[in-house]
């Protein structure tokens, strides 16, 4: 298992005018490790992982992936999955394989299509007629194809059924390297936390809990789930 350090945040705020997105928050993240970035609607959540992507610039504080501010290498290593599709209507499966064979020069086609046979997905489907669950399993079949050095995944299971949901976390658990993180956030905690490594509760932009998922469980007798829902009273 790596000890590298993929992720360091220290003090990083974030404001929206008056409302505080983050605030003084600090983490950090080493490689071989599976790790839940957990917190309810509007705890900063999706604000981290825009900063992480470098989608957002304008905060305070040190953000440093793989040792560098977020940057053109940081986007390289960085294989992201958004909670919503950003593929569109007109293209088919294989329009899409092109796309990030052209785009990522670490994208494995032959593992791609792979995954897409065990999920049932065709590189000749059109991004039409896919379901919301299609969808979720065809991106996240290509996000999972690149040898990234992080794999950032927002809401990986909140479009499929629950029965497609142990391939998806399998797909996930057997197809990064060991030396990479994988950050996952979702609400769908009681259904992914057994492959929890790490989790970060994360509430009001403020970091809450963080820590080893499985000492967590010991120290407190619960599960992440039930120490989700003391913590923020769901």
């Amino acid at each position: 298992m790596s000890e590298k350090e993929l992720i360091k945040i220290e003090q990083c705020t974030k404001t929206y005018g008056k409302k505080v997105a983050l605030c003084n928050f600090s983490c950090s993240l080493k490689g071989g490790r599976i790790v839940g970035l957990l917190g309810p609607n509007g705890s900063g959540k999706t604000t981290l992982i825009k900063i992480l992507n470098g989608l957002l610039k304008d905060y305070q504080g040190t953000v440093l992936i793989d040792g560098q501010k977020p940057n053109t290498h940081t986007k390289s290593i960085i294989s992201y999955l958004p909670d919503e599709t950003y593929l569109e209507d007109w293209m088919k499966a294989r329009d899409a394989l092109s796309m990030f064979h052209d785009l990522y020069k670490d994208f494995d086609l032959e593992k791609c299509l792979t995954l897409m046979k065990r999920m049932d997905l065709h590189p000749d489907m059109r991004i039409k007629s896919m379901s919301k669950g299609m969808k979720e399993k065809f991106q996240l079949a290509l996000v999972m194809s690149r040898k990234a050095k992080i794999y950032i995944l927002d809401e990986p299971i909140g479009g499929v059924d629950p029965a497609a949901r142990e391939l998806i976390l399998e797909i996930i658990l057997n197809n990064y390297s060991e030396d990479s993180l994988v950050l996952i956030s979702t609400h769908l905690i009681s259904d992914i936390e057994k492959i929890f490594e790490e989790v970060i509760f994360i509430k009001d932009g403020e970091l809450v809990i963080s820590g080893n998922a499985e000492e967590l469980r010991h120290e407190r007798g619960q599960s992440i789930d039930e120490i989700f829902r003391e913590v923020f009273k769901c």
